[in-house]
């Protein structure tokens, strides 16, 4: 499928993924629809700083209301949904909003998707489905292991709308991003949280867990994935990794981070960023050659230089006004 003149609704537009997936379909040629969540205050989020604001239509309304989704998917192509709520330690004290907005939402942009015939939709998956790994690297095939609510939100809503391609025929993607990292990321997340507090000065670095391994990946990677997803009519009906196939400890990553920012700060470990036993996700490592082959596409950015993009965007005083590094964000 060729995207140019392709009309698009991205929900989650606003969000760290999704404001660099709108700037890349811009330049893909595509008309944009972006939703932001409303609020009152008139806010699109990282979507109020990208070059190409003045070529998009900002939408605001909210995904969990059926009425809202069938109203905006109106003469759209290709659906990219985003929208999600995703920090971890927030689902261990809210989880029904998880259920409403990840799966009822996801539930809503499909029906809508399907009554509107939209031609394609590619719904956002994570690697924290998979919990644990039970061996590595993570294929398609690996067992999905509810290990928070949050995860088991991302497992409801991509069964949700896979049911809807095997009910309705309707043409869903699911595409299972693992670690995504890079300039606008909240700073809930490790990579954000080490760079924030080493540029503002800290002496110590407070962390959580350092043992746990992951698959990185530069945001603007996991956006090409996403749109060669949408270019491909293989992966209708698919559910696709989109990863690195390279794994790095958070300890490493740390020290990774302090040399190429010439820091010799050391960290502190904060008891509050500890997940609970169980549902600490220990090992991620994805196996991405059902992209390749679906789609040819692998990633352009190593850990070492995307760092470096992500540390060069966020030394810049106007961004880092933006965290407060000091303050634990769930």
């Amino acid at each position: 499928m060729n995207l140019e003149g392709k009309t698009v609704l991205i929900t989650g537009a606003d969000g760290f993924i999704g404001s660099h997936l709108t700037e890349l379909l811009v330049k893909q040629g595509c008309k944009v629809k972006a939703l932001s969540q409303y609020n009152s205050f008139n806010h699109w989020g990282w979507l109020e700083g990208i070059e190409c604001l003045d070529q998009i239509e900002v939408l605001s309304g909210d995904i969990r209301d059926p009425h809202y989704c069938n109203h905006i998917t109106k003469g759209v192509d290709i659906v990219f949904h985003l929208a999600a709520l995703i920090a971890i330690p927030y689902s261990y004290v809210a989880p029904t909003s998880y259920v409403d907005t990840n799966v009822t939402g996801t539930l809503n942009i499909c029906q809508a998707a399907k009554d509107n015939g939209c031609e394609k939709v590619i719904h956002t998956s994570t690697s924290e489905v998979y919990g644990t790994a039970l061996y590595v690297p993570i294929d398609e095939k690996h067992p999905l292991q509810p290990q928070s609510p949050y995860s088991a939100s991302k497992i409801g809503a991509d069964n949700m709308a896979m049911s809807f391609y095997n009910a309705f025929d309707l043409p869903v993607v699911i595409a299972r991003p693992f670690n995504t990292y890079g300039p606008r990321q909240s700073a809930r997340a490790v990579i954000p949280t080490i760079i924030s507090q080493i540029a503002d000065g800290a002496s110590e670095i407070m962390v959580g867990d350092l043992s746990p391994t992951r698959d990185f990946n530069f945001v603007k990677d996991t956006c090409q994935g996403f749109i060669e997803l949408a270019k491909s009519d293989k992966a209708i009906g698919e559910v696709v990794n989109i990863g690195s196939n390279f794994e790095i400890s958070i300890q490493d990553t740390f020290e990774l981070i302090k040399k190429i920012m010439g820091s010799t700060v050391d960290f502190v470990v904060d008891p509050q960023r500890i997940r609970p036993g169980k549902s600490e996700v220990q090992r991620l490592w994805c196996d991405n050659q059902k992209l390749m082959q679906l789609t040819g596409f692998k990633p352009s950015y190593s850990i070492e230089s995307g760092l470096a993009e992500t540390i060069n965007w966020f030394t810049k005083k106007e961004n880092l006004k933006h965290y407060k590094s000091t303050i634990y964000n769930v």
